[in-house]
């Protein structure tokens, strides 16, 4: 999986460049506040594409359509985030399937 560059940011953690996406418009259960915001992370240098890190936050989107309150993604949750994955085990280099890292405790679904 490749981020497209359009609508992506730049974030350097521990001398590493990466980039990271919220999608744009919620998926119909992020909507309606049933599931939290994802984002995805991937190395920005390198000329083949590695392994693609999914951040499940512990936030709404913040273009839900039920009005609950929503708090931004800061860079430094994404970096946050990217040490975390990376001690975990996520080779951003590396090809293989998407590594998934839940830092959802806390998200209360809306009913």
């Amino acid at each position: 999986m490749v981020l497209n560059k359009k609508g992506s940011r730049r974030i350097t953690v521990d001398g590493i460049e990466y980039r990271w996406r919220i999608r744009r418009k919620p998926s119909y259960m992020q909507g309606l506040c049933w599931t939290p915001l994802t984002y995805a992370v991937e190395a920005a240098s390198g000329s083949q594409p590695g392994t693609t890190l999914i951040v499940t936050s512990g936030q709404a989107h913040p273009s839900n359509w039920v009005g609950a309150e929503a708090v931004p993604i800061r860079p430094a949750h994404v970096a946050a985030s990217i040490r975390e994955a990376r001690d975990r085990g996520w080779e951003p280099t590396k090809a293989g399937s998407p590594f998934q890292l839940d830092r959802s405790a806390g998200f209360i679904a809306q009913q």
